[in-house]
């Protein structure tokens, strides 16, 4: 039986090296987050190289912070765990490989924790605190306080994948029900928000001035995705084929945001909004840069490009809403959860409980600080393994495409 019910998170799997302390995956304790933006924002994306030094600079400072903002040492611990994938893989084994040497040198048990799977429980997290649950017995005796499935969206810069989540002696079980062909919808965000000179990360930018442009100034619509025939039901070779193939999944809950990234490319071409972008970029008075608040960049943009902001969002919020509400029926799940970085958007969280409410489905999002990659998620998703002792093997290493099952 567990003893103090405290597990150390540690989380690296892009670009934030984070270290939290869960009690008995219901209760965080602390949790410390150091962010790269800094470090990937001259270059519009992340750079995997320097993310991995990054990790390498931060990770024994965080790790101290997080055990110091919780007032504990090592031995007041009763497991570590750790991101093994899916994720850049020189991060990941940034984590890992410190994770097994504090497990090793601590005599503690390292539990290895899907990324994804964090996500899902950053929501469960939130649920578990929220129900404030007695102390000593929060999460201990229980998976899940309401005890019934899940349509859980997970909708990051990474991943944008459907996954019906069922608790299961104990522990959790995943089948996935939808997922992206090619881009994900965080990363249709980033990369339309340094289409049009605005800065990285691109969704902020995007959520900040959509309020200000006409959802409906252009009607930009997504088509279903099709089997292809050639393939003979075999998964094209998409971005993260091995980590959630698509043959066997229903069509109409495949996700595909490349359209409208063209989309919006020959609407800024067609219009002359590319010319303003540039001028936007030229507009700092030293070095060419994004603008940098919100007021800059109300100045910098006309409304014609606010309004294509606007109907961007409002077009992939919907194309997420559709096909999220489809799943939730197909599969009978009465609770829905939206999760990961996207799952900060104002609008999507607006429309999402709007709609479930007509559907007199329960809604569930993680707070913002649990919506972005953190550890406290990880250390949550920890301890229904923890409890069913299913522990890492001494050669646990990265793995970039991992799937969720």
């Amino acid at each position: 039986m567990p003893g103090s019910g405290l597990i150390l998170g540690i989380e690296s799997s892009c670009d934030e090296t984070a270290a939290a302390v869960v009690e008995r995956g219901a209760r965080t304790v602390s949790s410390v987050v150091a962010s790269q933006i800094a470090t990937h924002a001259r270059y519009g994306g992340v750079v995997p190289e320097l993310a991995s030094r990054e990790h390498l600079r931060a990770i024994a400072p965080v790790v101290c912070a997080a055990l110091a903002e919780a007032r504990i040492g090592l031995g007041d611990l009763d497991a570590i765990a750790v991101t093994s994938g899916p994720g850049l893989a020189g991060a990941l084994l940034v984590g890992i490989t410190y994770a097994k040497a504090l497990a090793f040198a601590s005599r503690l048990p390292l539990i290895a924790v899907n990324h994804l799977e964090g996500h899902i429980h950053a929501v469960l997290l939130n649920e578990r605190e929220s129900d404030a649950a007695p102390e000593g017995r929060a999460g201990e005796d229980r998976a899940d306080a309401h005890g019934d499935s899940a349509l859980a969206l997970v909708v990051s810069g990474g991943h944008t994948h459907l996954y019906l989540a069922r608790p299961l002696g104990g522990a959790w079980s995943y089948t996935l029900a939808g997922r992206t062909v090619d881009d994900a919808a965080g990363e249709a965000f980033d990369k339309v928000a340094k289409l049009l000179g605005l800065g990285y990360p691109g969704g902020p930018w995007i959520d900040t001035l959509a309020r200000f442009g006409n959802p409906r100034a252009v009607p930009f619509s997504f088509a279903q995705v099709k089997p292809k025939a050639h393939l003979g039901g075999k998964p094209p070779r998409t971005k993260a084929a091995a980590t959630a193939p698509i043959a066997p999944l229903d069509p109409r809950l495949l996700f595909s945001f490349s359209g409208i990234k063209t989309a919006v490319l020959r609407h800024v071409e067609r219009n002359g909004l590319r010319d303003e972008a540039l001028r936007r970029m030229s507009a700092a008075p030293v070095h060419p840069r994004p603008p940098q608040t919100r007021d800059e960049a109300l100045r910098l943009c006309s409304q014609q490009t606010l309004d294509l902001i606007a109907s961007f969002q409002h077009a992939v919020v919907g194309d997420l809403m559709k096909k999220t509400f489809a799943a939730a029926e197909s599969l009978g799940a009465r609770r829905v959860l939206v999760t990961g970085g996207v799952a900060a958007n104002r609008e999507l969280r607006e429309r999402f409980a709007q709609e479930a409410s007509t559907r007199g489905l329960r809604m569930l999002f993680p707070t913002l600080a649990l919506s972005t990659d953190n550890a406290a998620m990880i250390a949550a998703a920890a301890w229904p393994r923890f409890l069913q002792h299913m522990f890492a093997p001494s050669d646990l290493s990265a793995e970039p495409s991992l799937a969720l099952r």
